[in-house]
């Protein structure tokens, strides 16, 4: 199993999810992905993302302005 990092500092919905959906596509289920963002809105819009395409938010960590999302890739790529 495999981690991934996306820096998606300084982007606005939707693309935070786009970075984290073209990172997915590359890897196989139970490799994880960790998504750096600025944007507040993906601690909403990544879980549905995930919920919709079969992966998993396993944590959600916020660290003043910057939040870290760490996703496991699902079967659903």
């Amino acid at each position: 199993m495999s981690t991934t990092f996306v820096d998606a500092r300084n982007l606005l919905c939707p693309m935070p999810v786009i970075r984290a959906q073209d990172a997915v596509v590359q890897l196989q289920p139970g490799d994880t992905v960790q998504v750096l963002c600025t944007d507040p809105g993906v601690v909403h819009d990544i879980p549905a993302w995930c919920r919709v395409h079969g992966h998993e938010v396993f944590e959600i960590n916020e660290q003043g302005y910057e939040i870290v999302i760490h996703i496991r890739v699902g079967a659903g790529n």
